[in-house]
């Protein structure tokens, strides 16, 4: 096997193991909350611009949930607790 094939076979792994190793941070419709104070947390907290954060807020409203953000759990982990702590309901999976 050539030396550029064992590489191409790792980088391939590499991949592979980062794409398991994602996870969405979700974010779940509920009746209590303010589509501007949905999109306020959502720009504060996950850095989404008012578009973006905007086109997520509508999404959850009408489908009942919405990936937000991709990334590792320890990434994923503070932007949860800080959505949750505005009183909204977030998950991990």
């Amino acid at each position: 096997m050539k030396a550029e094939e064992k590489i191409e076979k790792q980088t391939n792994k590499d991949e592979k193991e980062k794409i398991k190793n994602e996870r969405l941070l979700v974010l779940h419709n509920d009746d209590h909350h303010s589509f501007d104070y949905v999109i306020d947390a959502l720009m504060n907290v996950c850095e989404h611009d008012p578009e973006q954060a905007t086109q997520c807020t509508l999404i959850t409203h009408y489908k009942g949930k919405c990936d937000v953000k991709k990334g590792s759990f320890t990434y994923l982990s503070p932007m949860k607790k800080a959505l949750v702590e505005r009183k909204l309901k977030a998950t991990i999976d």
